[in-house]
């Protein structure tokens, strides 16, 4: 499934960023159970994740997000938007767009965007 995320950027510490993420084609099927949100990489480190939404909007979020960052989804389009707030030099990295969807008879099926770079000045 091939995803679309906008809206990273350079900013100032305190200052806020909304990053948006979309299937790209209507016409690719996404699967009732799935989850999608946004997970971060910086050079030399693991990709972790940021926050994720289930299908029916139960937010999950890494501890040092919670109280700045909101994740909200409207699944009817298959998109999601991560509100950043209060942001800190150390939310500096690449975010990544994630769905992962439940593949009858398969397993999970996952799927990255192509990453919007967040940059955030001290």
């Amino acid at each position: 499934v091939q995803l679309q995320a906008s809206g990273g950027g350079l900013v100032q510490a305190g200052g806020s960023l909304r990053l948006s993420c979309s299937v790209a084609s209507e016409s690719v099927k996404v699967y009732g159970i799935n989850s999608m949100g946004w997970y971060r990489q910086v050079p030399g480190r693991q990709r972790e994740m940021v926050a994720t939404a289930t299908s029916h909007g139960t937010p999950t979020y890494t501890e040092a997000v919670q109280g700045r960052f909101e994740i909200t989804r409207d699944s009817g389009k298959n998109t999601v938007y991560l509100q950043m707030n209060s942001l800190k030099p150390e939310d500096t990295g690449v975010y990544y767009c994630y769905l992962g969807d439940l593949v009858p008879g398969t397993g999970v099926r996952e799927s990255w965007g192509q990453g919007t770079l967040v940059t955030v000045s001290s």
